[in-house]
């Protein structure tokens, strides 16, 4: 008995429309390719479309000077710099309104006010290293300086809310009232008479 061998099944048509080269289509519409748009057909055979040999080509752009380069770094380390105070109203409304009492979601937002800025202002050469300059490197000081300023606002917030809280020594509160009141030494009398 010999055994025939049989060809393998052909395959799938979905196979066969994947490795094919799309049909070109006729332009049905009078809507015009978009800018920059070429199609298929003029890729395969390297030509290029009517629509796309009427509109004008758009030059290369050219690459910004280095001056151009520092006014635009600049322009985004002031943005990065003033990012810290617009964050101070959403965060004076929410300390409002957690209330001044002893909580753990009025502590933890206490928390978060003092810790954010800290670490910004330890991290801040690491934040400003891609914004270096070529020249004037004594601009970016002022912006650092703007930025180390607008942290110290948050961090005032957050003194402002914990005094308001009653956990800054300021006046004698309730947790140092097992203190007696004390006399001044010219009202205190003498504990032998002259």
């Amino acid at each position: 008995m010999s055994q025939q061998t049989r060809p393998p099944p052909p395959p799938p048509q979905w196979a066969l429309d994947l490795n094919s080269n799309p049909s070109p289509k006729a332009k049905s519409s009078s809507i015009p390719d978009p800018p920059g748009y070429t199609s298929p057909t003029a890729l395969s055979t390297g030509k290029q479309s009517k629509v796309s040999k009427n509109t004008p080509q758009t030059p290369a752009r050219k690459p910004p000077t280095t001056e151009e380069m520092d006014t635009l770094k600049l322009k985004k380390a002031w943005e990065l710099a003033i990012a810290p105070a617009k964050q101070l109203p959403m965060n004076a409304i929410g300390m409002y309104m957690s209330g001044n009492s002893l909580q753990i979601f009025s502590i933890m937002m206490v928390f978060m006010l003092f810790k954010t800025p800290v670490q910004a202002v330890l991290d801040m050469n690491n934040t400003f290293a891609r914004f270096e300059l070529t020249e004037g490197k004594d601009r970016l000081l002022w912006v650092k300086l703007v930025y180390v300023a607008m942290n110290m606002l948050a961090l005032a917030l957050g003194l402002w809310k914990i005094n308001g809280m009653g956990l800054l020594p300021t006046t004698r509160s309730d947790w140092l009232a097992w203190e007696t009141a004390r006399e001044p030494l010219e009202r205190a009398y003498p504990a032998f008479p002259l």
